[in-house]
């Protein structure tokens, strides 16, 4: 029998994916001290294969405790060890756009696979690489998409809804979520000249009187949904909301959202937050079970 393991700010994601795929669940306990370094209890014994869930937003310090938890689990018995990282940071930086800089997509990814035996994510940033496999070299990498969820959500709220993706970059989620959903879909053309300023141009569509959902994989300033919700509904849309997999929403980005005239945000526990409204576990217990049959075996 397997055991997932925890950590308690993912609680509520942690129930609802032991619950989908049968497994028991144990939490890890921490304690941080004052000088910010972590103690951390797993249980005293482990299953041949463990699962450890653990979303990696704000992740620097959740990195040390990944890699002291991996570590322990391997002394404490398990022999396997899967990793579900619902979000995984660090994927956005694929290459060395000017001399000098690290490509933290690569040496994370190398660090995963050092600590685990196979790694499960859902809608990672990858551009420049075309499968979780060549993220985590060596090991089985998973990744799994929300978009269809998404559009499924999407189409019960609103079943004539416009699925707009804010950038470029976007298409392959709206695309999924508007097949999943039977929506229209499209994607806008963005300008990014710093991390809080950014440029979109609207595709040449009639918006005029339309529901727009802009439809992306993750929002943490929320910038660019900002300025594509601005220029939809100065186009004449009727409503603005706005559906993503992973809800960052760092600083004050979901007020930036009502500010703009979003009306609704709706996303996935992958995540804990408020907007929270579709639960990727069925899928992940689903991704487990795959990675329990021989023949996915790496």
């Amino acid at each position: 029998m397997s055991l997932l393991l925890a950590f308690d700010d993912e609680r509520a994601l942690a129930e609802r994916l032991a619950q989908a795929a049968g497994l028991p669940l144990a939490f890890v306990a921490r304690h941080r001290f004052p000088d910010g370094e972590s103690r951390l209890r797993l249980p005293p014994a482990l299953p041949a294969h463990t699962v450890l869930l653990r979303g990696l937003q704000q992740p620097n310090a959740k990195l040390t405790e990944l890699m002291l938890a991996a570590a322990g689990a391997r002394e404490l018995g398990a022999r396997r060890l899967t990793l579900v990282s619902p979000y995984l940071a660090y994927m956005r930086q694929d290459t060395a756009f000017t001399p000098g800089e690290v490509v933290s997509q690569r040496h994370v990814g190398r660090a995963l696979a050092a600590w685990f035996d196979a790694v499960i994510t859902v809608d990672p940033h990858l551009h420049r690489v075309s499968t979780m496999d060549e993220v985590v070299p060596g090991r089985r990498g998973v990744a799994l998409s929300a978009a269809p969820l998404l559009g499924e959500w999407v189409a019960r709220r609103q079943p004539d809804a416009l699925l707009l993706g804010p950038d470029e970059e976007s298409l392959q989620w709206a695309r999924a979520a508007a097949a999943a959903g039977g929506l229209d879909h499209a994607v806008c053309r963005k300008l990014r000249h710093a991390d809080h300023e950014v440029e979109v141009e609207l595709p040449g569509l009639e918006l005029r009187g339309r529901a727009v959902v802009l439809l992306d994989d993750v929002a943490s300033t929320g910038r660019t949904l900002v300025e594509a919700a601005r220029g939809a509904l100065a186009r004449g849309a009727a409503t603005v909301d706005v559906a993503v997999t992973h809800a960052l929403l760092v600083g004050d980005a979901l007020e930036q959202l009502r500010a703009a005239g979003v009306r609704e945000v709706w996303s996935t526990d992958s995540v804990p937050h408020p907007s929270n409204v579709v639960s990727i576990a069925p899928m992940l217990a689903r991704a487990l079970s795959s990675s329990e049959r021989p023949s996915a075996a790496r």
